[in-house]
């Protein structure tokens, strides 16, 4: 009999993601190995001493979404900043960071998606959702065990397992939205290899016709080693052509409903490549060793036309627009990364004590070519260099954890991370007589203490208090001075305290999580423009403190219900900040921009035979757009808007019939009351999607 890296006792399968509940249930033998974040093995969540949450692939398929961010705005604590249905790039905010930070890790399969972790950690590029069977949500001490960018937490996108078959599946939309997913798998006989290919194409004109053409593939397979060892390789490609930007719609277009697109002529160009090999070895009955080497390439070609100098808005029609220039500049910057990761779990009595000691090492690089060109209209893509720049960062990481079961109710679990880390930056444009480069270094040490405590046998409290640290990026920790080059600032990486409690459990068909949070964020980088000195400093402190509750029922009569909401009442910096001139730009107490008090969501759903419909709501509070918080929305003298977002609340109603065991149809109404709501406010006003509608149909061979 050969091993197996895990296996489900029972696990519900859906072809595609969009077929809800209509698939019957069968069982999955194989799952190829990955890096668990939180893990599928019975008892684990009630292991980790945090708060965790896991969407599943029945939850998924239930609300029928074109994005992970519709998928994450579901989950308690997390607040999402929309820029386009599509989620082409994501803005995710965790208990009260801003979700226009990037303080929070986020993985596919255990292996970083951000483009660099420490090079440049913009969300340049977003998972597809198509291809994802769950997502874990870890929020609480036992995030150590990874990073950086730990803060909030992290955000783990599990990829779908090959299963025998072909499936096809497609739907349609409002904004000409048209989407086609193939899935196909084979199972060896032997059952020592498994392999498959999941495909989705999809385009759309797009809400305020901010279009996309998009193609996302994946092939996964694996193969049984011997008896006790498993191989598996994950290779992914991913293109998306899509005509968003930075700016949005003055005021009064806003008000009178425009549904123009306010940078028609911008693009957003992306591609990635990427390349997994998984490697598990069980060695006996109570050691695992897990590793995985990684490695991805993004390009990102940003192409953004300038504004007229001297005359940067127009009327047009009685309405307010941006009046662009023959000129652009084409933003565009090329990431590769390479690393390797192996974990050794060891189950072990000692003393009188059960033991879980978890060891891992984690060795990477990073590179960002990073160039911008002055193009013209008549030549749109390509023109003269003028700024061009390499970032690399190289890093090794350890850590070490050990869950002590001091009897059948408690366990505590200490646990250390050491990341040491080494940035450079490189100005191709200068000479090394010069001055082109510049190299920084830094170690952090991140200890945590967790506790479980089972009350009873089905509730559990659990707690901690570890520290969490994001570094200061390549472009903070290196500045590029007119006259001397490449600088470095001296910055330390910023760093949190972050203390949780909680309780869940379930009763009968019922299931809660309640947890009390506090983040005392310290250290942050100060940009030159926003104190006394001409270089970026460390010192700004912001204090984050909340409470979750999530609820779950299922009745008895097909009906069920989940809900959560989480409270921020204090989202706000610590002490006041200036600029150079030495003008105070942020006071004691103000709340951080995009991280609204209130977030709340519900999910009612039932099902009957062969169909299964559920009514999604979601509410997001008011939120102030600047650090100033401003109340009266308004355009500054450089062409910014700031001011206070209205909370808005909108619904989502999905349905899904099944005809027989191959053949279904599902649809969904996004945005059910037609709500009008500002999602944000940049250069210019991002407006909310107004309603829509899709159709689809899944064929299973």
């Amino acid at each position: 009999m050969h091993a197996t890296p895990k296996t489900y006792a029972l696990r519900p399968l859906s072809a595609l993601i969009f077929a809800a509940f209509i698939s019957p249930v069968v069982y999955a033998e194989y799952t190829l190995p990955s890096i668990d974040v939180v893990g599928d093995e019975q008892g684990d969540i009630g292991k980790i001493p945090g708060s965790i949450a896991v969407v599943n692939r029945q939850e998924i398929d239930r609300i029928q979404p074109q994005s992970t961010e519709d998928v994450l705005k579901i989950v308690a604590g997390i607040s999402i900043k929309p820029e386009e249905e599509s989620a082409i790039v994501a803005n995710i905010g965790v208990r009260g960071l801003s979700a226009g930070d990037y303080y929070s890790l986020i993985l596919e399969d255990g292996v970083p998606v951000a483009p660099g972790l420490f090079v440049g950690n913009g969300r340049y590029y977003n998972p597809r959702i198509q291809r994802m069977d769950s997502i874990e949500v870890l929020k609480g001490g036992a995030s150590l065990r990874y990073g950086p960018s730990t803060i909030g937490g992290v955000i783990n996108y599990k990829t779908k397992m090959p299963q025998e078959g072909l499936s096809l599946s497609g739907r349609v939309g409002s904004f000409g939205y048209k989407e086609a997913n193939l899935e196909a798998g084979v199972n060896a006989q032997s059952g020592n290899a498994i392999g498959g290919i999941f495909y989705t194409e999809a385009h759309s004109d797009g809400f305020l016709d901010k279009g996309f053409k998009m193609r996302d593939l994946m092939v996964k397979g694996g193969i049984a080693i011997g008896d006790q060892q498993w191989l598996a390789l994950k290779a992914t490609h991913y293109n998306n052509d899509a005509n968003i930007s930075y700016r949005g719609h003055f005021l009064d277009a806003y008000r009178a409903k425009a549904d123009f697109n306010p940078a028609a002529d911008d693009w957003f160009l992306t591609q990635r490549n990427s390349l997994d090999l998984n490697h598990i070895w069980t060695i006996s009955d109570h050691i695992t060793l897990k590793s995985v080497l990684y490695w991805s390439e993004i390009n990102r070609d940003y192409w953004r036309y300038n504004t007229v100098s001297g005359a940067p808005t127009k009327q047009v029609n009685g309405l307010t627009q941006w009046n662009y220039s023959n000129t652009l500049n084409g933003n565009n910057r090329a990431f590769d990364r390479i690393g390797a990761e192996t974990r050794l779990t060891i189950a072990h009595d000692s003393l009188g004590i059960s033991h879980e000691t978890e060891l891992g090492l984690r060795l990477m690089k990073e590179e960002m070519h990073d160039q911008t060109i002055a193009a013209t209209r008549a030549n749109p893509r390509s023109g003269t260099i003028s700024s061009n720049r390499i970032d690399k960062a190289s890093s090794i990481a350890f850590f070490a954890q050990n869950r002590f079961a001091l009897s059948q109710q408690l366990a505590i679990t200490p646990g250390l991370r050491i990341e040491n880390y080494t940035q450079s930056r490189l100005d191709l444009r200068r000479t090394p007589a010069n001055g082109n480069r510049a190299e920084t270094r830094n170690t952090e040490y991140i200890p945590g203490l967790g506790f479980t405590f089972n009350a009873t046998p089905t509730m559990q409290l659990f707690g901690g208090i570890h520290k969490a640290f994001a570094p200061a990026l390549n472009g903070d920790a290196i500045v590029i001075n007119p006259t001397l080059g490449p600088v470095d600032q001296q910055l330390d990486a910023q760093r949190s305290v972050n203390y949780e409690l909680g309780l869940r459990g379930q009763a009968a068909k019922m299931r809660y999580e309640v947890t009390a949070f506090r983040m005392d964020f310290q250290n942050q980088v100060i940009p030159a423009n926003s104190n006394s000195n001409f270089q970026n400093t460390n010192g700004g402190k912001t204090l984050h403190q909340g409470l979750e509750l999530s609820l779950g029922y299922a009745f008895n009569n097909g009906f069920s219900i989940d809900a959560n909401t989480t409270y921020v009442p204090d989202a706000h910096f610590v002490g006041h900040r200036y600029d150079k001139t030495g003008k105070l730009t942020i006071a004691d107490g103000n709340r951080i921009a995009y991280t609204p008090k209130w977030i709340a969501n519900l999910t009612l759903a039932y099902r009957v035979g062969s169909l299964n419909t559920a009514l999604t709501i979601n509410h997001t509070g008011a939120q102030f757009s600047d650090t100033a918080n401003s109340k009266e929305i308004k355009e500054n003298t450089s062409g910014f808007f700031t001011g206070e977002i209205a909370g808005y609340t909108t619904a989502n109603l999905s349905a899904s019939y099944a005809i027989n065991k191959q053949l279904s149809l599902f649809g969904s109404i996004k945005n059910l009351t037609n709500e009008r709501y500002i999602s944000g406010l940049r250069q210019g006003i991002y407006i909310g999607p107004e309603r829509s509608f899709e159709l689809g149909g899944k064929y299973t061979f």
